[in-house]
Order: C-alpha cells, then structure tokens, then sequence
C-alpha cells in the first residue's frame, strides 16, 4: 500500500498544473494552515465533494490504568473529526 505524503502530494499537484514544487508545497501548507485555524476556532470545514472537519467533544470518564487495574479519571477534550462526502465514500467503495 502506497502512503501519501505531504511531498507527494506537491509533486502531484505540480505536475498537474504545471507550477514548481515549492510553490505547490506552499499553497498546500496555506490550505492546512486555514483549516487548522478554522477548526482552532471553532468553525467547521466543508469540503464539497470531500467532507467535513469538525471539533467534537469528547465528555469526560473513567479509565482503568492497565497496569495497576486502578479507576482513573480522564479529563474532556476536544477532538478534531472528519466525516466522509457520500461521493468520496461512492468512490473508495
């Protein structure tokens, strides 16, 4: 299985749209670097034909520390999200 990284992703838009790599590795740092303030603020990010970024809360609960088979309690947090488009979910299938 191949993986996709951040590099392959600005060689492929590169190559497609004919700019530099630098340049297509700046435009995907700027996408990234909006979407993650978005979502910093609360906003959620949706992508038509992609899907959606959103920040979830996650509640608060107790845990069992595996070692000691003590009862502990894990604090809420929030965490970031992402629920597929039904034509990208139409696509992988």
């Amino acid at each position: 299985m191949e993986v996709v990284n951040k590099k392959v992703l600005a060689d492929t838009i590169a190559e497609e749209k004919g700019i530099t790599k630098k340049l297509a590795g700046e435009v995907i740092d700027a996408l990234f670097g909006a979407m993650t303030e978005a979502l910093k603020d609360g906003a959620k990010v949706d992508i038509t034909g992609f899907g959606k970024f959103e920040v979830k809360e996650r509640a608060a609960r107790t845990g069992i520390n595996p070692q000691t088979k003590e009862a502990i309690q894990i604090p809420a947090t929030k965490v970031p999200g992402f629920k597929a488009s039904k034509s990208l979910k139409d696509i992988v299938r």
